[in-house]
């Protein structure tokens, strides 16, 4: 009787939350029974798109949160592998994935611009109410995912810290008591493979085992010109079990364990910059009248260890046990990552020119959480308490070889504009001596840990003050602290150090002198983009503790049973922390209030739900990272930590409608006006001038489902989303984000089309899909100057071409 019942109630669950795929367009799971087309007329449902963004399970039209949702049917319908696929259909949410091990989210135009473990992202990413600590493991393989959550807005008071611009919040689907399984493969161009597999078994009438794993690999959409290897490819792997015990009436017990690797080559760089024969170096200053067009240019490659990885494990242990007066869930949960990324810096194949960098972490955090939440009359609660920490690593490395530090060296005028490499070994080979100064590696790193440690208490209640009116107050405090240290190492180049020593012994270095030549062995021994002076080889620690009282203030109120219109005020907090490159750097916490007006209304006759709201939102010292072309004064460039100060309003609006059967339509956008209050990047005044955010996102998706008798089912589905193009500043053209060529377009708006036809048998156990992810084909440029004014060697990165494929499904 007990499995039956949980069969049933399983059932259940599963069919309302069919409601989730139409908050986010595209994608309704129809019922494939052909005899049971009466009931699937009484299936469609607005109103019971179940969400936890408040805490505890409430209809998506009952939460006063702008909030999208995305479906286990739309990832599908995508076919996205993970949440970079799909942040040009959710307005407002946005995901540079170039290298998965350092994403970048950004939510209302707040971004986690900074990998570096001294500084937190703005936006929270969660795991079944797990925070994801660094951006190496925020990002991960789709697997066995029921739905996503994005909060828009400060999420402070219910998901804590580092959620300042809102909150990313992913669901899996839990064991239940139905024997189930589902087998998918798909196929497609360049070389896509990607397999997926889940088995859910119960074991016991108490007991229930679901198992999943995936892989996903692809051969790449460009070729080195040079070597012909492969790049832009995907290797990556994921595997996930989950445990359920259902202990007496009261108490489930969950257990997940998680892993994933991802072994490939890191993101290409697309040189912009014609070049003559070798020894030929780059034009300097590059002229961007003359830059190639990256669509089209050939690829040239030659990173040392060429490598994008990631080892991830986790292990997550939930309790949640029902008392007369309300529930408890305790959660305790390990994260253990490592990652290594070493990209090519230069877009060449030219040892004059080269420059890669590296960044290498390992990160193992834990987090216990005991929230409690009930009904208390007429008050509605949760409470709780959290507790993280966190311990990281990080190397932070730039490899050149002494030819290209000589190249360096002649453009920089800080450096005597002389190539001193070059000047020796022409010298030497005049003399006879077999030694050589160029032609070896040179590794400059900085070295950090972080240790950090929050503590949390938490509450949130509902007054139900009316039928109609309802009062919400919540409030969290955080203690946050932090101990963080540098270690700036002697430049490493064994090879440089060995012929410099014997040439040195020699006394080459005396007679150059005596020849007019400012040459000493000492001088081969600096840093070159690390030059920290005294601390170089010491370490430097700093601790640092921060405290924060994060509140909302909600008021909402039931025109009538389909129309709810509320009011809120709410503030998010981001902890303070330290620059990874910059010894001994410190900033304060970051914090953002946002007002909030919003509508929500469903008109279930229509078959239509349409949902609003307006918003302004101060940003006080936000921390983002910037490419400082004159770190130190060397003229050697550097990403480093700004900080300032910033205010937006807009507009956030979906609609959802089903005007006939099998058919199902959606409307999203979000607009933005997103300005500094102050600010300064490269010594320019940005006070006034737009962040970069574009004014406008948006979204529309349409599906309809044709039903073929005792022939299945047939299903079209089309998706479209658009970026409007980036807005400029003063800084805008050295960060690389508007126009910097006459040749090409960047910052330009943007748009992808999406696209599935879907046959499914009338059992739905067999399925057959053909896809097609951008369907027009555009691509999309960014340029990145990290080695222009060192190398003259500005490079791009272009988006992916159109992915089309076919997939092969089956399910019981």
């Amino acid at each position: 009787m007990k499995l039956l019942q949980r069969t049933l109630v399983t059932g259940l669950r599963r069919a309302m939350l069919g409601g989730c795929v139409l908050a986010s367009g595209a994608g309704a799971a129809w019922a494939q029974d052909v005899q049971g087309q009466d009931a699937q007329n009484e299936a469609i449902l607005l109103d019971t798109v179940t969400v936890t963004a408040q805490g505890r399970e409430q209809e998506l039209k009952d939460v006063p949160i702008a909030v999208n949702v995305v479906s286990e049917g739309f990832i599908a319908d995508t076919a996205a592998t993970d949440i970079g696929d799909l942040d040009m259909f959710v307005p407002g949410l946005r995901v540079e994935d170039g290298s998965p091990t350092q994403p970048r989210y950004a939510i209302r135009g707040i971004s986690a611009g900074d990998f570096g473990i001294g500084t937190d992202p703005p936006v929270g990413v969660y795991v079944d109410g797990v925070y994801s600590a660094r951006t190496g493991g925020a990002m991960l393989a789709f697997n066995d995912v029921e739905r996503i959550e994005v909060l828009k807005g400060p999420q402070g008071t219910l998901f804590g810290r580092n959620s300042a611009a809102g909150a990313v919040s992913i669901i899996t689907n839990k064991p239940s008591s139905v024997f189930e399984g589902d087998a998918t493969v798909r196929l497609g161009n360049d070389g896509r493979r990607y397999v997926y597999g889940l088995l859910n078994a119960p074991i016991s009438d108490s007991h229930a085992l679901r198992i999943s794993a995936m892989s996903n690999q692809s051969d790449g959409w460009l070729r080195d010109a040079g070597t012909g290897e492969d790049l832009a490819g995907d290797d990556n792997w994921a595997a996930r079990m989950a445990w359920r015990s259902w202990i007496g009436e009261d108490t489930t017990l969950d257990f997940t364990w998680d892993h994933e690797e991802i072994s490939q080559l890191a993101r290409p760089a697309i040189g912009l910059v014609a070049l003559d024969s070798y020894p030929a170096t780059a034009p300097y200053p590059a002229d961007p009248a003359n830059y190639l067009n990256p669509i089209d240019a050939p690829v040239f490659n030659d990173v040392i260890g060429n490598r994008e990885s990631r080892r991830f494990d986790a292990a997550t242990v939930q309790v949640n046990h029902a008392f007369s007066w309300g529930n408890l869930l305790s959660t305790t949960a390990w994260r253990d990552f490592d990652t290594v990324n070493r990209e090519d810096e230069d877009g060449t194949n030219r040892p004059n020119l080269y420059f890669d960098t590296a960044n290498i972490e390992s990160n193992r955090s834990y987090y216990q959480e005991f929230k409690f939440n009930g009904v208390a009359g007429a008050f509605d609660w949760v409470a709780g308490a959290s507790w993280f920490k966190e311990d990281a690593q990080q190397t932070s490395a730039t490899n050149l070889l002494t030819d290209s530090l000589g190249t360096a060296m002649q453009n920089l005028p800080d450096f005597g504009g002389l190539n001193v490499f070059a000047a020796i070994d022409q010298v030497l080979a005049m003399q006879g001596i077999p030694f050589y100064l160029q032609g070896h590696t040179w590794n400059e790193s900085m070295h950090n840990r972080s240790q950090a440690e929050a503590l949390a208490a938490f509450g949130d209640v509902i007054w139900h003050a009316t039928d109609r009116l309802n009062l919400t107050f919540g409030l969290r405090y955080t203690h946050d602290a932090k101990e963080f240290q540098w270690l700036n190492g002697p430049r490493v180049a064994p090879d440089l150090d060995q012929n410099v020593a014997v040439l040195d012994s020699l006394g080459v270095f005396a007679a150059l002198q005596q020849m007019g030549y400012p040459v000493s062995a000492e001088m081969f021994q600096q840093d070159f983009v690390f030059n920290v002076g005294p601390l170089e080889g010491v370490t430097f620690k700093r601790k640092d503790s921060w405290q924060d009282l994060s509140p909302r203030l909600v008021i909402d109120y039931a025109l009538n049973d389909n129309t709810m219109v509320f009011g809120s005020v709410a503030k998010g907090y981001k902890a303070g922390g330290y620059n990874a490159l910059e010894i001994n750097s410190y900033f304060d916490n970051e914090e953002v209030w946002n007002s909030e007006l919003g509508l929500k209304m469903a008109l279930p006759d229509y078959k239509l739900a349409f949902n609003t709201s307006a918003y302004y939102m101060i940003y006080k010292d936000r921390q983002s990272i910037t490419l400082d072309l004159n770190s130190q004064g060397s003229g050697v460039p550097r990403y480093l930590v700004s900080t300032d100060d910033t205010q937006a309003w807009g507009v956030d609006a979906d609609l959802h409608w089903q005007p006939l059967q099998g058919l199902d339509l959606m409307l999203g956008m979000a607009y933005i006006d997103a300005t500094y209050k102050n600010g300064e990047s490269n010594g320019r005044d940005l006070s006034g001038d737009a962040t970069g955010e574009p004014y406008l996102s948006a979204t529309a998706s349409g599906s309809y489902t044709w039903l073929l008798d005792r022939h299945g089912s047939l299903r079209m589905s089309l998706m479209h989303g658009y970026r409007g193009q980036t807005r400029c500043n003063a800084d805008s053209s050295t960060q690389g984000t508007c126009q910097v060529s006459p040749v090409f377009r960047t910052g330009e708006a943007q748009n992808r089309t999406d696209m599935r036809l879907q046959w499914t048998s009338v059992d739905g156990q067999w399925g057959v899909g053909v896809y097609a992810n951008n369907l027009f084909d555009n691509q999309y440029i960014g340029v990145n100057n990290l080695t222009t004014s060192v190398l003259g060697t500005p490079f791009a990165s272009v988006s992916e071409p159109r992915q089309y494929g076919l997939e092969l499904n089956y399910s019981f």
